[in-house]
């Protein structure tokens, strides 16, 4: 399994934004084109990009829909698309304008048979754990749950989906390094494919990543955002150093 650097890009009012640790207040914007830095990974030689429609994520309205639908018909890479994915139209809306994988938080949470059924269609699908010192948390980081991030990454193991993204909300946006504790215990506790988001802020933590394991597993990948947009990491030179950049493989290809 290659490890994947995941560069984001998250969407507000059509912008594409950084938060600091889920806070809406503290947005602040770096690109008023989401399509023109997606075409920026793109070239760099990123393999996926991960996108999410913040505003979605605390409305479960699809209020980024036509910028993310330009991006993925835009891009000549795979996309993963997350935010405010809570039934099975707006899945589909988004596979049909060429998202490769969704990313489903809320809905794993408050209604799992959607994964299932969307997996058993054929559909790719990645559980989004979002969490605060373990626990997870819903509907833009703004609800928070009983429920134990380990033990939904156990949930979900035999629905079809591709893998599960670990986010330490405290981490995120803050760029002091991700929780390495957490992913291994999640690591642990599941044969899914895990990928790692949330406090990347230096090529050192993301080797950091490459090398953590449980039981001779290893992280899937990682998504990074702010450290690339306040120039803390370098995409190219990440993509250099922990595996080969991939110029504009074809969106179908198995990356």
């Amino acid at each position: 399994m290659d490890f994947v650097i995941y560069p984001a890009i998250d969407i507000v009012n059509g912008k594409c934004v950084r938060l600091h640790q889920g806070n809406y207040d503290l947005e602040r914007i770096y690109n008023e084109d989401p399509i023109s830095q997606a075409l920026h990974f793109a070239s760099t030689g990123a393999r996926w990009i991960h996108v999410v429609d913040l505003d979605a994520a605390r409305t479960g309205n699809p209020e980024n829909r036509e910028i993310i639908s330009r991006i993925a018909s835009t891009v000549p890479i795979p996309i993963q698309v997350g935010g405010g994915i809570r039934s099975i139209d707006s899945a589909k809306a988004l596979y049909d304008s060429g998202v490769e994988r969704v990313v489903i938080g809320t809905a794993a949470v408050e209604n799992p048979s959607l994964i299932d059924s969307l997996t058993h269609q054929g559909y790719r699908v990645a559980v989004g754990l979002d969490g605060r010192k373990g626990r997870i948390a819903t509907r833009g980081w703004k609800d928070e749950t009983e429920l134990q991030v380990t033990e939904m990454a156990k949930r979900f193991e035999d629905s079809g989906v591709d893998a599960v993204i670990v986010t330490e909300i405290e981490r995120d946006g803050t760029l002091l390094g991700p929780d390495t504790k957490g992913l291994r215990d999640v690591l642990a506790s599941t044969a899914l494919e895990v990928i790692a988001s949330g406090g990347v802020g230096s090529l050192d933590d993301i080797k950091a990543l490459l090398g953590l394991e449980s039981d001779d597993r290893k992280l899937g990948g990682v998504i990074i955002g702010k450290s690339l947009y306040e120039n803390k990491v370098d995409l190219l030179s990440a993509l250099n150093a922990f595996h080969p950049p991939n110029r504009f493989k074809e969106k179908n290809e198995d990356c």
